[in-house]
């Protein structure tokens, strides 16, 4: 096999094979139409069908009204009735009216398959992306691959209709043809010859449309994310401050200026083929034209004749040529639909095992957890994030972890919430790995807060309820977790209390300071209520005072429970029972406070170092 031939960017073009070949998704794609909504669909199938039959039928109509006129008028005054003609005339019309109101039917039809398909797919992709693991959002050839599916999800519902008017013209299309075909076989011919050349020249430019804005994904990407930081009010401050605004126009006009001349080449060649096969296909009209004109001349057909015969011509012109030229948009479409299809057939691997039977959670955790030789390295990473880790976190326990940032902390805590596996070794829970347990059970005990948490732009109660969001109605549980963080002191300062929307993003938000948004981010670990609580340099954004009230209460809460603690404050991990120092990704020492400083190694080292600061 040849190998593609390179674009102008140095991307390939897309075969031809390859384009005929994308027309296999569109069993599975008219499936997933009809999944939507099977009512929907047969009614608008049943709508295009008679619609199709209208075109030939007015023109046939069309005829015997000229040919009846003819007759009459080569009658004498006297004896010409004219009730046959306007009873077709009537005909004709409500042909006219039937014609309308289906073409508004179809297009109503349309428009609600296609709502309900577009909210469909994207409810289907917000559902399998949260099937997927933690590392494949941290792949950029994956997330080109989501970027590309959540474009797909609106487009597609254009490529409905399509599909379904290709359908409707081929049909009308076969009425029309049965009539020409009896006249003469070789205009269809003449038809074919004046029309295929403009598809040929189509599909050539979609192909080339196609690979250039295929092959631009992570540039249009990039576009995307200069724009919006450029004009954000999450970075504005830093972009005033540090002047960025030059750089990033800079960048996103050498960017978007680029893809201007590749287009632009691209769009002035269509537009100089598009006009010459354009002429060629009026050529082979008008041919077919003068020879209908020059058989009605000579008597041959009538006058009838003529115009139903002129009147097919063109309209086949017209639909053939739309429906090679959908075509070539319904082949691209097929093309982008690999897209969508390509994205929902990314597979987890981090799942239920249900090739043995699935452990239940322990309640409550009466050992704890164990690492085993644990490594961790990120796809495509050539260092290793975390390696030969080798110790116990006991049930009941409060572990701090300590290291230097990058010593791989949250990567460790990611893999006790399963978010990773680890790529050697073991983690086991009460002496079993926990790949022998549900994924979703195991994380419904834990409870997370990371230092770069979501802000998310919902209501206060919302966002103190994403802690454990099936229990968002639950107005004494929200209102309980907020004491306990400290984030009923900032509710109260809120207009609208609970109700709240919070964050710049929609009208009537109301934003928090970073030490605020802490303490909702706090209080999501305490609505979980989970067996193991992980708080991730939680007090960062905290003044001394509300640091010291969190950790107190933190300590009375967490009694009973399993906890780690990521700080870089050692007037915070010294509550721990014991201290896990990391450092390069790889176990140093561990022990408590006294047992470290006594100890003298890396612990006592970096202690003094920030008691220093302190003198």
């Amino acid at each position: 096999m040849s190998a593609k031939k390179p674009q102008p960017d140095g991307k390939p073009a897309v075969s031809v094979r390859e384009r005929f070949s994308a027309l296999k998704n569109l069993p599975e794609f008219l499936g997933l139409i009809w999944q939507t909504s099977p009512t929907l669909t047969l009614g608008n199938v049943a709508l295009r069908l008679l619609r199709a039959a209208l075109p030939v039928a007015m023109l046939y109509v069309g005829q015997l009204i000229l040919d009846t006129v003819v007759q009459l008028s080569r009658q004498p005054a006297q004896e010409r009735l004219l009730t046959p003609v306007f009873t077709l005339v009537a005909l004709e019309f409500g042909l006219a009216i039937a014609s309308d109101a289906l073409g508004r039917g179809v297009a109503l039809l349309d428009s609600l398959l296609g709502d309900l398909f577009a909210n469909r797919t994207s409810v289907r992709l917000m559902e399998h992306a949260a099937e997927l693991d933690l590392d494949q959002f941290e792949d950029s050839t994956f997330y080109d691959k989501l970027e590309r599916a959540r474009r797909q999800t609106l487009s597609r519902t254009v490529l409905m209709a399509q599909v379904l008017s290709q359908a409707q013209d081929a049909i009308t299309m076969a009425f029309l043809a049965v009539g020409l075909v009896a006249f003469n076989p070789w205009l269809l011919l003449l038809l074919l010859v004046a029309v295929i050349p403009a598809f040929l020249g189509e599909s050539h430019f979609n192909e080339r449309s196609y690979s250039l804005v295929h092959g631009w994904t992570p540039e249009r990407r990039e576009l995307d994310y200069l724009r919006q930081t450029g004009a954000s009010d999450e970075t504005a401050k830093e972009v005033k401050i540090f002047g960025l605004s030059p750089f990033l126009i800079e960048r996103f006009r050498l960017l978007s200026d680029e893809f201007y001349r590749k287009n632009k080449d691209l769009v002035i060649r269509r537009a100089g083929w598009g006009t010459f096969f354009a002429g060629v296909g009026a050529t082979g009209y008008y041919a077919a034209y003068v020879y209908i004109i020059t058989q009605a001349v000579r008597g041959q057909i009538s006058i009838g004749q003529l115009t139903f015969l002129a009147g097919s011509f063109a309209r086949m012109r017209g639909l053939l040529e739309g429906i090679l030229s959908r075509f070539s948009s319904v082949a691209d479409g097929a093309l982008y639909l690999q897209d969508f299809f390509d994205f929902f057939h990314l597979k987890p691997r981090i799942i239920r095992d249900e090739t043995h039977v699935v452990r239940p959670f322990p309640h409550p955790i009466r050992e704890g957890f164990r690492f085993e030789n644990v490594g961790f390295k990120y796809r495509n990473a050539e260092k290793w994030a975390l390696r030969n880790l080798n110790f116990e976190l006991l049930a009941g326990e409060k572990l701090a972890l300590v290291g230097e940032n990058g010593a791989g902390k949250t990567t460790l805590v990611k893999l006790l919430a399963r978010l990773y596996d680890p790529t050697e070794g073991r983690i086991l829970l009460d002496g079993h790995d926990l790949r022998e347990y549900d994924p979703a059970e195991l994380r419904q005990e834990i409870g997370v807060i990371f230092q770069d948490f979501v802000r998310f732009q919902l209501s206060a109660g919302q966002n103190l309820a994403v802690g454990r969001i099936e229990e968002k109605d639950n107005q004494g549980r929200i209102e309980s977790a907020a004491a306990q963080s400290l984030a009923d002191t900032v509710v109260q300062k809120l207009p609208n209390g609970y109700d709240q929307i919070i964050g710049r993003r929609f009208a009537g938000g109301v934003d928090l300071s970073g030490g605020e948004w802490q303490k909702i981010a706090l209080g999501r670990a305490y609505m979980r209520d989970a067996q193991l609580l992980i708080l991730d340099e939680p007090t960062a954004a905290l003044d001394a005072r509300a640091e010291h009230q969190v950790f107190q209460r933190f300590a009375e809460l967490t009694q009973g429970k399993t906890a780690i603690l990521i700080s870089h404050r050692f007037s915070t991990v010294r509550m721990a029972n014991r201290i896990l120092v990391i450092e390069n990704g790889q176990f140093v020492e561990i022990g408590s406070h006294e047992e470290l400083l006594a100890k003298g190694g890396r612990y006592a080292e970096l202690f003094a170092l920030q008691a220093a600061g302190y003198r």
